[in-house]
């Protein structure tokens, strides 16, 4: 497994509930360019649209040199099908429904070949929350260096 993105953030700003992993159904241009590591997750979230999965707002950088006699582009911020099975797409979807909870991709990385993202259904942090995290994580960085 090569991690290619970490979204470090959602580990702060939600409470991660349930993990999943999907595969993403991505062209051979933007392929290229995430081994080239020009690939973000940041900012990105997912959700469900007729029984299918998307991740939505994910960056992948144009590839430079893509060139088959004229230029070719892509929308580097299109939405992306996940491939998940038809039951984790229907548990998921009664999770989001019922719980008001949200679809947020936590890590993406190469199994083989393949592109795969980790999906977390995670819960948001109110202010207090992320205060007590940030205490913990100072409490255990002490008892470290002692």
């Amino acid at each position: 497994m090569k991690l290619i993105a970490e979204n470090r953030r959602a580990r702060f700003e939600y409470e991660l509930l349930d993990k999943f992993e999907a595969g993403i159904v991505l062209t051979g241009d933007e392929i290229k360019s995430i081994r080239l590591g020009h690939f973000s997750i940041s900012d990105c979230y997912g959700y469900i649209k007729n029984g299918e999965c998307f991740l939505r707002n994910s960056y992948i950088k144009e590839y430079e040199n893509s060139f088959d006699g004229v230029r070719k582009s892509y929308d580097s911020k299109r939405d992306r099908k996940l491939l998940l099975h038809k039951q984790e797409i229907l548990k998921i979807k009664k999770k989001l429904d019922t719980e008001h909870l949200t679809l947020v991709p936590t890590k993406a990385y190469f199994s083989g070949n393949n592109v795969k993202i980790e999906l977390a259904i995670a819960r948001g942090k109110k202010l207090y929350d992320k205060r007590e995290s940030l205490k913990q994580k100072a409490i255990t960085k002490k008892l470290r260096q002692n």
